[in-house]
Formats: C-alpha cells, structure tokens, sequence
C-alpha cells in the first residue's frame, strides 16, 4: 500500500530520466539476490550427502549436517526478502513489461511462490527436526527442499529466458491473445538457460564452501569436519566444472539462430563474416575489436556456432545502431565468464588428480591429497572468482538482450516507469542491502565463533533443547 500511494503522489518523469536508475535498481536486486538463490539450489544437495553419511556411522559428517542446515536457513530468510523485493520491483519498475505481458507469464511467479512455501516449510522442518524425528525420515526433508529449491529456481529462470525467447500469445494489433503460459515457461531457451545456471550455482556453492574450509585447513585446523567440508563441495563444484562449457556452447548456438545480434556483441564481430575466426580477449573501441588474440584456425567462429567452419556469423552491421547492445561490456563480460570457467575447470582437474591418488593410496592419505598450500589458496580464490563468473555471466544476459526486454517486441525503454521516485528507493535498496549482508556476515560469524569454541549445538528459539552432542553419532538422530 504504501508503494503504491509513492506510485501515485510521484510526478511523471520522461521516460529517459528513469530508466538508469530503473536499470541500475534491477540490477543490484537480481545481482544480490541471485547469489542467494545459488545457496538455495545447491547447498540442500550437500547436506543430505552429509546426513546420509552421518546415518551410516560419520558423526563428523552429521555435524557438518546440522551445521550447514543452520547456515542455509540463515540465507533463506534473507533470500526471502530479497526475492520479495525483486517480486514488487517488476511491476513498479516495468510497468510496460507486467500490463502487456503479465498474464503470458503470471504462471510462472505464481507456481514459484508455491515452490517457495514448500522449500520454506520443509527447511523448518529439517532445522528444528534435529533430536525431534527418526534419523532417516528427518533426512528425508531435505528431498521437497532440494526439489522446490530447484524447481522455484527454474520457474524464475524460465522467465527471463521467456524475455530471450518470447513464446505463448499471439500478437493481435498490439493486444496479447491466446495465451497459452505453459507453453511461455517451456520456451526455446529455457533449458539450456536452466543447466548453465544451475551448473553456475553448483559451482559458487561448492567452491565458496570448500574455500572457507580451505583457510581453517590453511590456519591449522586441520580435523575432520574440515577434510569433509573441503571434499564434499569441492567434488560437487568439479563435476559440474567440466559440464558447464559444454552447456554453455549449446546455448550459444542457440544465439546463433535466435539472437545473433547478442552472440555478435559477445564475441565482438561488427561485421558479418563467412568462415569467422575465433578471437580472445580485447577490447570494443566504438567501431571494432582491437588488442584480441586471433586463434588461427579458419573458421572456428562459425563452427561454434554453427558447427559448420564455412557458415556465415551475423555481425553487428545487420541491424541499425539503435539496436545494438553495449558492446564493450557485453564482451568484457563474456570474456571475463569464460575466463574464470576455464579457470575454474582447470582447478577441478588439479583437484580432482590429487584426490583420486590419495584415495587410491587409502583414505588416510586424503590429509597429503588436500595439504597443498597452492591448492588450498587456489580454493579460497576460487569462491569469489565463481560469483564473478556467474555475474558477468548474468550480466552478459542480460546487457547483451538490450535494447529489448522482450527480444525484438518490446524496448526496455519503453516498459519502464515514469514515476519520479526511482533515484530514492535505489538509494533505499543500497542501504538495505548493505544492512542485510552485514547483518548476515554477523550471524554466521557469530555461529562460526561458537563452533571452534566447541559449542556442538546451537540451542532452538523455542521448543526442547535437543541432547547436546547429539550429533557425535547416530544412534542419537534417530
């Protein structure tokens, strides 16, 4: 109630005058909130392998469960103001976007509130289930969590890739008909949309766990609860590590036939080319690519995108300027993304050989596996190097789409609100961002503090106190 008397007290500005800080508003919302999200999609994964092994004998394993669960249900909640945020600021911010086009995808925000109320009720349930429900059937509440998790995720996903690939109405002098919504969250670029960013999540997750525990490892704690926090993500973040490019070239191809304007950005190409040659790195001077490094080997361009090394590429030159995205940041964008993912896939190799030898050698030797201090710093670094990576992926998206926020239907500029206002909540958000993420940094801190003193359980805001201790073997989850 209270945004819309905002709404209806502001004076109109032109549409020009909004729009940056419109952009900018949506931009720090979904980069802030995305990260969330990521713990969300693949943080429940994690746990319930650790609670299995905690059922079969490891009370190092259960432990790290409960401790985990406690962490998780942390960022949920402040995912859960964020997100809702996000759900007000498509309608204030793009109003053009919601009246013309809310009914094609309304489905998809409905069914992922939904996703949001299980993953919500079934997180409590596992949070305040410890010492209350059988071992198995309590780590059985993490399935509707991982399931809602990423099934939410995939729902909000669909959206966006909806606005890459708008399908599911009719156009009928300028009025939508014929909605059919199912058909808008099925649309041609949601699936490979999906995997590249749920393979991302895996990848920020895992590697920003196993890097906490990397620097405990690195400062001398060297226990089992730190070998596990360090081998359990880590194996989840290199598995994912090598899929990644492989989805991120099918999704490629598809800009190829459905969004060439956006693959020309990415890649730097002003002209249109037959047999183009693949170039890395560089710059976007206003007219073309310069300081980039030219693989020679003819054609290898189109083959990516194509898989035909004679195919023509769509350059920058097949439509005006005003349809053009900012190229230079699209491309440093996707240059910096892949980057850091080969990066990332070569850390995963490094990783993966020394945890092979040293389980082949016995489980006692996986301590030398992980005992590398270039491998330990290299984890560390590569947590905040997978959020960048996702970031830049993100910003690629969605930088690359403009100036459309429907592809070629409807201009950003033009969906956005003329309300006067928009410099302030920005303005607002910051400083309710910085006070959550703050906030949060103090929780787990404080939980993280509690932990190396020794406190093995964290007492419930309300109900019985579970035994302390409990996790230390199985017989007391169950």
């Amino acid at each position: 109630m209270a945004s819309m008397a905002l709404a209806s007290a502001a004076p109109a500005l032109a549409a020009s005058d909004a729009l940056l800080p419109a952009r900018n508003q949506m931009a720090l919302s979904l980069g802030w909130h995305i990260v969330l999200a990521c713990f969300g999609m693949a943080l429940p994964a994690m746990i319930f392998v650790l609670h299995r092994r905690g059922l079969a004998g490891d009370g190092a394993a259960l432990e790290l469960a409960k401790r985990w669960s406690k962490v998780s249900a942390v960022l949920f909640a402040i995912g859960a103001v964020s997100g809702t945020i996000l759900s007000f600021e498509m309608g204030l911010l793009w109003p053009g976007l919601m009246e013309t086009y809310g009914d094609v995808v309304g489905l998809a925000f409905a069914l992922e509130g939904l996703s949001f109320f299980v993953e919500a009720i079934f997180l409590g349930l596992y949070v305040y289930g410890w010492g209350r429900l059988p071992g198995h059937l309590h780590s059985l509440m993490l399935v509707p969590i991982m399931a809602a998790g990423v099934t939410g995720s995939f729902l909000v996903v669909s959206v966006n890739a909806w606005m890459n690939a708008p399908t599911g109405f009719t156009l009928v002098d300028g009025q939508v008909v014929d909605v059919d919504p199912v058909a808008a969250i099925l649309n041609s670029a949601v699936g490979f949309q999906f995997l590249h960013m749920y393979l991302a999540a895996v990848m920020v997750v895992g590697y920003s766990v196993a890097g906490v525990y990397a620097m405990g490892w690195l400062r001398g704690r060297r226990d089992r609860l730190h070998r596990l926090g360090i081998v359990v993500p880590f194996l989840f973040a290199a598995v994912a590590s090598p899929l990644q490019p492989i989805v991120g070239h099918f999704a490629g191809q598809r800009l190829a036939d459905e969004q060439p304007i956006k693959l020309a950005a990415m890649e730097g190409l002003g002209q249109t080319t037959e047999s183009a040659r693949l170039e890395l790195g560089g710059w976007w001077n206003g007219e073309e690519l310069v300081g980039a490094v030219e693989v020679p080997v003819d054609g290898l361009l189109s083959f990516i995108a194509t898989n035909d090394f004679d195919a023509e590429v769509i350059g920058l030159d097949a439509v005006p300027e005003d349809e053009q995205p900012p190229v230079a940041i699209v491309h440093v964008a996707f240059q910096t993304m892949v980057a850091i993912g080969t990066a990332l896939m070569g850390l995963a190799a490094w990783g993966g050989w020394r945890l092979w030898r040293g389980w082949g050698r016995g489980r006692r030797d996986l301590d030398g596996a992980i005992s590398s201090t270039w491998l330990l710093r290299a984890l560390v670094a590569a947590g905040p190097a997978a959020v960048v990576a996702m970031e830049t992926g993100w910003i690629t998206t969605e930088v690359g789409r403009q100036p459309w926020i429907v592809h070629r239907l409807l201009r950003t500029e033009d969906a956005v609100t003329d309300a006067s206002y928009i410099w302030l909540t920005l303005i607002v958000l910051i400083v309710v961002y910085a006070g959550m993420t703050v906030g949060a940094v103090a929780v787990i801190r404080s939980m993280s503090r509690r932990w190396r003193a020794g406190e093995t359980d964290l007492a419930s805001p309300y109900g019985p106190s579970a035994p302390i201790g409990e996790p230390a073997g199985v017989g007391a989850d169950g």
